[in-house]
């Protein structure tokens, strides 16, 4: 879809009908009711930070700006619905197909790749209440995981350390098609280098990375196994010269690397010198477990594996006065988990690259990440939801959020205040308090005051272009920058503060009294 001069691709399955149906039925008692123009307020939130950490990373915005961009009920989508909900009076139908969301609908939101952390609304969105309610399914379907996985794959990259290539390999793994998409894109945003997904690559730019299967080794049993097709005669003419100046090498390194010369698969020694002759300079060789220690590692004892090898270069390259051999890129693969990175650092391995799949785009150490869209305010009357558990109250009212930082650059807190408070100045002490603990406040003095939202969406749509991925991959590493080590570290990480003003604490505590019902004793 297009806005003004700003071009979107769009994901055809990402439409009005991408809801669950309660989104429908009420949307309807809204309109049966009168309450097509009532104004509503919505934040979309999460209550936990994923994966036993203190931060988070914000993603999938930019699918949510499209989403809106192109938020029309086509005649099909009307005569489904009309099929489903056959009771349903005619004037709803017409009052659905003349919907538009660039007229109607305000989104305000943290920029995307942002660190973020619970009850702080990541985005808030104001129009009519039946509309809203309709953005809702899809819009946490589209931020969910988005988010899940670009902090998925943060988390891999503070482990791995940033002189480690990180590759994406988890396209087989992933659920589905697009589920897979997703992942390359979002992974790329959180930190990785590059991806195995060829259509992320054509789709997103994202650098593309791969070698060969175990098949590739496999299919060649001697170094006499070429084909006699006239199409290969310059291929076997190279590959001969080629074998001989192979096994000559063989015969050098096999004493100095202790190994029998006789002993080594020269059915996988041909499949190394196919895969060269076809990548000249960019060849890498895929080792398997039996006897990895000979580069691709795709199982068996990582760090011990990689030092082997990485000792082995080292010595011919000092043997034979090739430098440049010490330098050899090691790339390992296996069902890598964070807990494999820790153990490999703390082995103090020799990998410079790794190919991460199954644990990281399935998110296996948390499948859901648990975002939530609640009201907060209908014609300017705010609005809470209540319950005995304190962690799923909501903050009610139409909020700002600014974050504040230290003279050394770091975040000290997110501050959540009423759009109708004064914003928090720079160098003025402010009174912040825990948003349910009374006796939890504090003075703070901000070196830098930032207010967290940007108008994304608004009168006739789009309010500003949206950035690239490679800049949404840099603002993700810059905003993790600005969190100290201890909120970012593995092993008890630090909870970082999200806090309110004493106008909000009050305002809070006050609609709390307000609403909750007063019991009786018996």
């Amino acid at each position: 879809g297009q806005n003004g001069n700003y071009t979107m691709p769009t994901n055809s399955v990402v439409q009005p009908l991408l809801t669950d149906l309660y989104q429908v039925t009420m949307a309807y008692a809204y309109w049966k009711t009168g309450k097509m123009e009532d104004k509503a307020v919505f934040d979309l939130f999460f209550r936990k930070n994923p994966f036993r950490g203190e931060f988070a990373i914000f993603a999938g915005l930019g699918e949510c700006v499209k989403f809106l961009n192109n938020f029309r009920f086509s005649c099909s989508d009307i005569a489904y619905l009309q099929e489903i909900l056959p009771n349903v009076d005619q004037g709803f139908w017409e009052y659905l197909s003349q919907l538009d969301a660039s007229q109607v609908v305000t989104m305000s939101a943290i920029p995307e790749g942002y660190v973020v952390f619970p009850k702080v609304p990541l985005i808030r969105l104001e129009g009519p209440l039946p509309v809203i309610q309709l953005l809702e399914t899809t819009f946490l379907n589209l931020i969910n995981y988005a988010s899940l996985v670009a902090t998925n794959a943060a988390r891999f990259r503070i482990t791995a350390g940033d002189g480690v290539q990180l590759l994406e390999f988890g396209l087989r793994r992933a659920q589905g098609p697009d589920g897979g998409l997703s992942a390359s894109k979002y992974c790329y945003i959180g930190g990785f280098d590059g991806t195995s997904n060829v259509l992320a690559g054509k789709l997103f730019g994202i650098p593309v990375r791969g070698t060969h299967a175990h098949a590739f080794v496999n299919s060649f049993s001697s170094l006499d196994d070429v084909s006699e097709n006239v199409s290969f005669l310059d291929f076997c003419c190279f590959l001969s010269i080629f074998c001989q100046l192979a096994m000559s090498w063989l015969t050098k390194i096999s004493p100095i690397l202790n190994i029998l010369e006789h002993e080594t698969n020269k059915g996988e020694l041909k499949a190394f010198l196919a895969y060269a002759y076809a990548f000249p300079r960019t060849c890498l060789c895929l080792l398997d477990t039996y006897s990895s220690t000979c580069v691709r590692l795709d199982s068996g004892d990582l760090a011990y594996l990689s030092r082997k090898c990485r000792e082995a270069f080292v010595l011919i390259a000092d043997q034979f006065e090739s430098p440049w051999m010490k330098k050899f890129t090691v790339v390992a693969s296996n069902d890598i988990n964070e807990e494999t990175l820790i153990s490999l650092k703390e082995q103090k391995h020799e990998i410079n690259s790794f190919g991460i799949g199954t644990h990281l785009v399935t998110c296996q150490k948390q499948p859901a990440l648990g975002c939530v869209f609640k009201l907060v305010e209908v014609n300017g009357e705010p609005r809470m939801k209540l319950s005995e558990d304190v962690g799923k109250i909501n903050l009610p009212g139409k909020k700002s959020v600014f974050r504040l930082y230290s003279e050394d650059g770091l975040a000290i807190l997110d501050l959540i205040q009423l759009c109708s408070e004064k914003p928090p100045e720079v160098g003025k002490k402010i009174l912040v308090r825990h948003p349910f603990i009374e006796s939890k406040r504090a003075y703070v003095c901000p070196y830098k005051v930032e207010l967290l939202y940007r108008d994304y969406w608004g009168n006739n749509g789009l309010t500003q272009s949206f950035p690239s991925l490679q800049e949404l991959k840099k603002t993700a590493s810059d905003s993790l920058k600005t969190l100290r080590q201890d909120i970012k570290r593995e092993l008890n990480p630090t909870p970082y503060k999200v806090s309110v003003t004493n106008e909000m604490y009050n305002f809070l505590h006050e609609l709390w009294l307000k609403y909750a019902p007063i019991g009786e004793l018996s």
